[in-house]
């Protein structure tokens, strides 16, 4: 059985894209679901997992379901463990000391936002060896369009935490400009279509109008709080040395937003 911890916006349909074609999936989340298939209760599925997918928000939650509170690791039965959730890569390769050594860790670390999960065409970003990899892909192919595997395990969380770093410069300067455009009196519909066609284009002001928190202010429980953990998450990867200026003025910019209207 395949068990999806964490269903919340992005595992809940992740879930139910593994259900659609015929997988023998449930899924675990600390708060109570209306599903009968999605439990409160780990202990009711833990002896029954072979697979364990993770979409939970964090480090802290991220040891709660594999060593902690939960603790999947302790099943016999457990035989491989997915890791989806966006995580600072020095974390991740810890935990092949951390968790038994006959189950396959695998890092598949997502992008696309809740639409796409909900479309089943997430990308992945995939660490580990060929062959886990391989045996992975039915249910990758269930759940996404886009694979990227970007080498052992960790490789995928690196490249993951970059382009979110990419991605959080992206949202960080499209609200700037976009504030600064409202107080020059430029129209945000008229900006962004221009942006779209020019030098300034980015993945941000290009689906503004269909990210759903892209008019979101700081919250931590939102996206834009995500944004800054996995900017926190790049910067705990950087190399040795490395000039943080740049990345840690995103993050400060990132926890400065306010909700626009």
């Amino acid at each position: 059985m395949i068990t999806v911890a964490g269903c919340g916006r992005m595992g809940a349909p992740m879930l139910e894209a593994l259900r659609a074609v015929g997988f023998d999936a449930q899924g675990f989340d600390v708060v109570t679901k209306p599903q009968s298939y999605i439990t409160d209760q780990a202990d009711k599925i833990i002896d029954r997992t072979e697979t364990l997918i993770t979409v939970v928000r964090d480090i802290p939650q991220t040891d709660d379901v594999l060593l902690g509170a939960q603790n999947f690791c302790k099943s016999r039965s457990l035989k491989r463990v997915i890791i989806c959730s966006t995580l600072s890569p020095r974390y991740l390769r810890a935990l092949r000391t951390r968790v038994p050594a006959h189950i396959t860790l695998i890092d598949a670390p997502m992008s696309g936002a809740q639409i796409a999960a909900k479309e089943a065409r997430l990308s992945f970003m995939l660490g580990g060896c060929d062959a886990e990899l391989a045996a992975a892909q039915p249910l990758f192919d269930a759940m996404g369009s886009h694979f990227h595997h970007m080498g052992g395990f960790g490789a995928g969380m690196q490249a993951k935490v970059l382009n979110n770093l990419l991605a959080a410069s992206n949202t960080a300067m499209t609200r700037l400009v976009l504030d600064w455009a409202d107080h020059a009196g430029l129209e945000e519909g008229p900006l962004l279509n221009l942006i779209q066609t020019s030098s300034g284009q980015n993945w941000f002001a290009s689906g503004f109008e269909n990210i759903e928190f892209s008019r979101d202010g700081m919250s931590e429980y939102n996206t834009i709080g995500i944004l800054v953990k996995d900017v926190a998450s790049a910067l705990d990867a950087a190399p040795e040395g490395a000039d943080l200026t740049l990345p840690e003025t995103v993050q400060a910019q990132i926890k400065s937003l306010k909700p626009r209207a």
